[in-house]
């Protein structure tokens, strides 16, 4: 890995067997990374980051502007949320097996038993939420298979720190983010119908976003509305 200073800014430069240049910026610090072609040129890279500051400034400042959410403690009367709607926890004490129940649009209730380690709350609810993604997402394919005429192979939830979602072309195989779960229904189809698009178009170029405008015209008011309150610690890609 290399490193570029440019205005004050450092950015870690990757080379990779690659055709077009990804720039990321990401949480936390405003850490800023760009892969490029193997052969390009730093002047190249140099000419690429200077157009491309606004961009890198302005999502730097979101990260620092950013409401930082506090460790989850499973607690009474805690925030969580689910399809894009906020609700309190609600802890039952029972002497069965645990569970997990949405309950009157309001609470999310946590069956478990008297004296539950944290680590055991907080794996009860990330099961949970891995099961209503799993009843959400084949429909969505099932739809937007049709529309693309693409076929995925397979889709797999996984938790991911930097990405909502990504694609084995090869394989025909959809990863998506567990943390999709707490947001809205539209911003899962977003996700997916950009995974699927991939296997229309590997690289992000003009072509892709033909298709995306093409298929999905609102999908940057989607994009945006994805990364407005980040639930985790999730890129900003270009």
């Amino acid at each position: 890995m290399e490193q570029i200073n440019i205005n004050g800014i450092k950015i870690d430069v990757i080379r990779k067997n690659i055709k077009n240049i990804n720039l990321a910026v990401y949480p936390l610090t405003g850490r800023v990374r760009v892969s490029v072609p193997t052969n390009l040129n730093e002047d190249a890279i140099r000419v690429f980051i200077l157009s491309k500051l606004a961009w890198i400034k302005r999502n730097q400042k979101k990260f620092i502007e950013q409401e930082r959410i506090a460790p989850r403690e499973y607690k009474q009367g805690e925030s969580h949320y689910f399809q894009g709607k906020q609700y309190l926890l609600k802890i039952i004490k029972i002497d069965k097996k645990p569970k997990v129940v949405l309950k009157n649009k309001e609470y999310i209730e946590l069956h478990i038993k008297p004296n539950t380690p944290i680590a055991e709350r907080h794996k009860l609810l990330t099961e949970w939420y891995r099961e209503q993604l799993k009843k959400q997402i084949p429909t969505i394919i099932y739809k937007w298979e049709k529309i693309l005429n693409v076929k995925v192979s397979e889709f797999k939830i996984r938790q991911m720190k930097t990405r909502w979602g990504s694609c084995n072309i090869r394989k025909k195989r959809i990863w998506l983010n567990l943390e999709l779960a707490k947001k809205t229904e539209r911003c899962l189809e977003y996700v997916i119908v950009h995974e699927m698009v991939h296997l229309l178009e590997r690289f992000h170029n003009k072509r892709f976003y033909h298709y995306m405008d093409t298929f999905l015209p609102n999908w940057k008011q989607l994009k945006n509305e994805l990364n407005k309150v980040p639930i985790s610690c999730l890129e900003y890609k270009y």
